[in-house]
């Protein structure tokens, strides 16, 4: 508070990213899932599973760890790093920009999910504890989710420099998002066999809403379009995945 009020911390822009801390764990020992049971739990582990509800470890993911270590159990085993797998936790900093100083600090379990769940609970703490309301978070992409960007946009009215989370690339040969263009205007996307795809071809006399139940938006070619199409045999594994390509209302304008 003293640095803010001598000017020595910015608010306008924060950044905010994650580091492995390694546990201290041997990585050589490990719990397998089949010894979890009542009768070979651990005090390590007994303290793993207090931490399940606890949204940094346990609550971020439903996703059961493969082994656990019998020292330190809320610990997880990863190799994030590139190099040999070993035990280790996160520590994640949210920095003021202008003069890179660490404004807060949590440490969580080294998951992606935590990570962004920590970026929101630190940007809610500084407001509180020291008013700080930044304008833009800059951040990598294992903060790019559609959840948290949507919650920085929308909710919270902050810029965000973080490059979007894509997994749409395929490796089988098929098309990918990517291979589709959108265009804005007509609200339409042109596949690679150049023919448009529109999020419908019929004109009801009731208007029905683009966005189905499951918050996507489904674009659609034409059938004589496709029949004929020198691109068919491509179609076969992505078809069914995007019916020529969907998108997301929540961070479209993000992805693109």
């Amino acid at each position: 508070m003293r640095s803010i009020a001598e000017s020595l911390v910015g608010d306008d822009s924060l950044s905010i990213d994650a580091s492995l801390i390694s546990a201290d764990a041997c990585r050589f020992e490990k719990i397998e899932p089949d010894d979890w049971a009542p009768e070979h739990i651990s005090r390590a582990t007994q303290e793993y599973l207090d931490t399940l509800d606890d949204a940094a470890f346990g609550a971020t993911t439903p996703v059961k760890p493969r082994v656990l270590s019998p020292s330190d159990a809320a610990a997880r085993f990863t190799a994030a790093d590139g190099d040999r797998p070993f035990y280790a936790y996160c520590t994640n900093d949210l920095l003021d920009l202008e003069h890179a100083v660490i404004v807060d600090v949590e440490a969580t379990a080294p998951i992606r999910q935590a990570e962004a769940g920590a970026a929101m609970d630190m940007i809610y703490r500084t407001r509180e504890r020291f008013g700080l309301y930044p304008e833009k978070l800059v951040a990598d992409t294992a903060y790019g989710s559609a959840e948290t960007l949507s919650r920085l946009v929308e909710s919270e009215g902050i810029e965000p420099h973080i490059p979007v989370i894509d997994k749409s690339r395929r490796k089988d040969g098929t098309f990918s998002r990517e291979d589709f263009a959108y265009d804005d205007e007509t609200d339409s996307y042109t596949c690679p066999g150049v023919k448009e795809l529109l999020p419908s071809r019929r004109a009801f006399q009731t208007i029905r809403p683009a966005v189905k139940d499951d918050s996507h938006i489904r674009y659609r070619a034409s059938k004589a379009d496709c029949e004929v199409c020198p691109l068919k045999p491509r179609w076969r594994g992505s078809l069914r995945r995007v019916r020529a390509g969907w998108r997301n209302p929540s961070f479209h304008r993000w992805a693109r």
